[in-house]
C-alpha cells in the first residue's frame, strides 16, 4: 500500500459514521450487510448514509454490489489488511518483542 491509500482510508476512517459503518460491515464477513440494514443499525437516514457509504467505497474499504433495486455492502478485507500492515510495517524496528508480534499477526484471516 502507498502513502497516499493510506490516507485516503485513514481520512474515510476519520468520520464517527463511516467507522461504525466499516465495523458492521467488518462483523457481517464476506456475506455484508444491505444499505437499509446499515442505516436502521446506525440510525442513520437514507440519503446520510449514501454519502459516508461512498466515501468508504472511494477510499478502496467497501465495495457494493446491486441486487436489484438494493445495494449490499461488503468490507474490503484485502485492504484492511494491506492498511493495518502499512500501519505496523517496520514493527517496533524489528525487534522481535512480544507485544510487537502479537500486532503483526492478529490480520484478519477473512
Amino acid at each position: 500500500m502507498e502513502m497516499k491509500d493510506a490516507i485516503a482510508s485513514l481520512t474515510a476512517l476519520g468520520h464517527a459514521t463511516r467507522l461504525a459503518a466499516f465495523r458492521l460491515l467488518v462483523e457481517a464477513g464476506p456475506a455484508g450487510r444491505m444499505a437499509g440494514d446499515i442505516g436502521e443499525a446506525l440510525g442513520v437516514p437514507g440519503a446520510t448514509l449514501s454519502f459516508h457509504l461512498k466515501e468508504l467505497v472511494h477510499a478502496g474499504l467497501v465495495e457494493g454490489e446491486s441486487q436489484g433495486r438494493y445495494v449490499c455492502y461488503r468490507a474490503n478485507f484485502q485492504a484492511m489488511n494491506g492498511l493495518i500492515e502499512y500501519l505496523t510495517h517496520n514493527c517496533c524496528a524489528g525487534s522481535g518483542d512480544a507485544e510487537c508480534a502479537q500486532v503483526t499477526d492478529s490480520t484478519c484471516g477473512c
